[in-house]
């Protein structure tokens, strides 16, 4: 697939603007139902011009929001200088109408600064990041993951630091439990950086943000949640109803084991299967659904390998609500 001359975006990219964004908490942000994530098919392993075919599309049917992080690849770093050259390629001149979100908390370079949430790390990976991208800020930068060794306030004091450095405009955590997400809420606060967002891992087969009081906590308190692996990378498609496709993530048992897949689950997914066929749904869309029409739930990441997966996705923004009873 190759993308010749210069890319203009559609002109009725917000022509569906009152259906496709959602208020970020109590904050001036509006975000789209549906962000495009570039943990997986953004890497420097993937076809360049897939990615391009793939953010156009997303872009030119309203979705602003890229969300990236200082590992996602493979290799390291590399699903950024992706959203570089799409900047230099396509983007530079549409940056004010993107929301471009990057993280550090995870593993990325050798050695004791490379990893978890000192103040050193988070400098130094977001202005690597920042590098990678071309791009003098972010809009949002997270916290990865909550690390246990390192004092809150130095996490977030480090954070609040980068927006009045202007290296991003917002800040949000990912992943911390509870009791430190409270700390983190009333900390950002009283510096005047107000936390905008909380990103979890929310889908049918995985509700821990729900049932740990972290989705309640957050529309209480005015902060997003934003929800990542929604289709538990997979599972919640029609790929493995009938077992592990050759093919299939779960095969290569990359980020997803094959005793993940017990005959009680796919039993539970053929249920929800036939439940989505009947509502005139695919599995993946009913899925999505169920999770923007929960409590709380500010927009939803779905990675995307093609231009259709990514259209047939979309289409659960416009679907019925689904109740728990229904499933």
């Amino acid at each position: 697939m190759e993308l010749k001359g210069k890319y203009t975006a559609d002109e009725h990219r917000y022509d569906d603007s009152d259906a496709l964004y959602r208020r970020c908490g109590r904050s001036g942000i509006l975000l789209p139902k549906i962000s495009l994530g570039f943990w997986h098919n953004f890497g420097g392993v993937d076809p360049y011009e897939r990615s391009r075919a793939i953010t156009h599309y997303a872009f030119d049917h309203g979705i602003t929001h890229f969300d990236l992080a200082n590992n996602y690849g493979p290799p390291y770093g590399s699903a950024e200088e992706t959203m570089g050259q799409l900047m230099k390629d396509d983007f530079r001149s549409y940056r004010d109408e993107l929301f471009i979100s990057s993280k550090a908390g995870y593993d990325m370079w050798p050695g004791p600064y490379g990893n978890w949430g000192s103040r050193k790390y988070l400098f130094a990976s977001l202005d690597q990041s920042l590098k990678r991208m071309g791009i003098d800020y972010v809009d949002l930068f997270y916290s990865h993951r909550y690390d246990p060794n390192t004092p809150l306030e130095e996490t977030l004091q480090a954070l609040v630091d980068i927006v009045k450095a202007g290296k991003a405009l917002y800040v949000g955590i990912s992943r911390w439990p509870l009791e430190a997400l409270k700390t983190a809420d009333r900390y950002l606060k009283a510096h005047d950086v107000p936390l905008l967002i909380y990103q979890g891992r929310l889908n049918l087969l995985d509700r821990a943000p729900q049932q740990e009081g972290i989705v309640d906590y957050c529309a209480e308190h005015g902060i997003g949640f934003i929800s990542f692996s929604p289709l538990a990378q997979g599972l919640l498609t029609d790929r493995y109803l009938h077992g592990i496709p050759k093919d299939s993530r779960m095969a290569k048992e990359s980020s997803l084991k094959r005793n993940a897949l017990t005959p009680d689950l796919i039993h539970y997914l053929n249920h929800l299967n036939e439940i989505a066929e009947g509502r005139g749904e695919t599995l993946a869309e009913m899925a999505l659904a169920w999770i923007l029409h929960q409590k709380g739930i500010t927009s939803v990441l779905v990675g995307a390998s093609s231009v259709e997966q990514l259209a047939n996705n979309m289409k659960c923004i416009h679907a019925d609500p689904l109740t728990d009873q229904e499933i």
